[in-house]
């Protein structure tokens, strides 16, 4: 049987290229806003282009942090893409401007310290060691278009939680370009935009909802 996923819509991100993508990788997909559907679905997935505050604002009107929130206290799985994983963490910094992010993560998202901005293209990963998302494909390429992202990780895990697993990318300096931590994962880049290596990537995710 398929598993099912819910692309989260709240008005914020390429979400007919997720619903595609995911299809093609084995999902069976809704788009939708519905908290229960997004609750009781097997995997969420949760878009984001534009500005952190833009999606925060969107994001809270459909009750967002509230369901990310509650999947995860149930072990539910949950990814997060471009936008969608920097309002993970505790705050978003733009022109000067903080908003407050999901909070799931510590940690700030910044402008990148690069000569050229916006990010904008394919760029290798240095993948995490023992990695599920990029299980087969450490060494391909992932589209990135982005001018912020989390410069530094921070979670300090301890006792018998599993450290999460940090993969890195570089544009002018080493920035946060995927994160798997526990059933809540995330990428700074676009797997439905990463041709072959984004969909092995998605397929790799939903073999996790699988083992969830």
């Amino acid at each position: 049987m398929s598993p099912r996923v819910v692309v989260l819509d709240y008005g914020s991100g390429n979400l007919r290229s997720a619903e595609r993508a995911l299809e093609r990788a084995g999902a069976d997909v809704t788009v939708t806003a519905d908290r229960r559907a997004a609750q009781e679905a097997d995997g969420l997935v949760v878009p984001g282009v534009g500005a952190f505050e833009a999606c925060m604002k969107g994001l809270e009107q459909v009750h967002g942090p509230e369901i990310i929130g509650r999947r995860l206290a149930g072990g539910r799985p949950v990814l997060g893409i471009c936008v969608g994983m920097q309002i993970l963490f505790e705050y978003g910094v733009e022109h000067g401007v903080t908003t407050r992010g999901c909070a799931e993560w510590p940690g700030t998202v910044e402008r990148l310290h690069a000569p050229v901005l916006p990010h904008m293209g394919w760029n290798t990963v240095n993948a995490a060691e023992g990695s599920r998302l990029f299980a087969g494909i450490e060494d391909e390429r992932f589209y990135f278009v982005h001018s912020y992202a989390a410069r530094a990780w921070t979670l300090d895990v301890t006792g018998p939680f599993k450290p999460p697993q940090v993969t890195w990318a570089e544009h002018g300096e080493p920035f946060v370009a995927a994160v798997e931590n526990e059933a809540l994962s995330a990428t700074q880049f676009h797997p439905e935009k990463s041709g072959d290596a984004g969909a092995a990537l998605l397929r790799n995710w939903l073999k996790t909802l699988n083992a969830a």
